[in-house]
């Protein structure tokens, strides 16, 4: 019981003590997640995502389509159909739908490294973005994750937008982007 109350003493002696020091500590948060959502860096990698594995997407849809009318085509017409023809147009279909299975894992796979290797790089970019402007603005802590509440004065997402903003690679002129 003495020990418990020690406890209490101590941590009131330390909060009386503390309080004063976080009063004069400039704190910030940022919002990651928004971040990485407008960063001009998350958005050029999307793009780049997009134009990279389109093709293959759309090559992947127009597999899977083919699939389907085959099965359909099997399925409506199988009751006419000789027995070696169905069992021709059931492994065509087999061949089909395991060639189908193989490509979406491949492209799965290929798009899951790309997306990380992307994320991992953003990452890295907001949050050496982050840490240059809490060095420059003299912030003494910056938080993120975690944090329920904190008032828009200790927010600098934005900044840390404008930042990422200006530090982006601008396009190539005649692009058209």
């Amino acid at each position: 019981m003495a020990f418990r109350k020690f406890n209490w003493v101590v941590a009131i002696m330390l909060g009386c003590v503390a309080f004063p020091a976080l009063a004069e500590m400039k704190i910030g948060v940022v919002n990651f997640p928004r971040l990485f959502e407008e960063a001009p860096q998350a958005q050029a990698a999307r793009q780049n995502l997009e134009k990279k594995f389109g093709p293959k997407q759309k090559e992947l849809a127009d597999a899977q389509k083919k699939a389907k009318e085959l099965e359909e085509k099997l399925t409506r017409d199988a009751a006419v159909m000789n027995e070696s023809e169905r069992g021709r147009l059931e492994r065509d279909l087999v061949a089909q739908k395991r060639d189908l299975k193989r490509m979406q894992e491949e492209f799965g796979d290929d798009l899951n490294f790309e997306r990380s290797a992307a994320l991992e790089n953003i990452q890295r970019s907001v949050v050496e973005t982050v840490r240059a402007l809490a060095a420059e603005k003299k912030f003494d802590l910056v938080l993120a994750d975690g944090v329920v509440f904190a008032s828009e004065a200790l927010d600098i997402t934005q900044s840390v937008l404008e930042r990422l903003k200006k530090d982006s690679p601008k396009p190539a002129k005649g692009t058209g982007k």
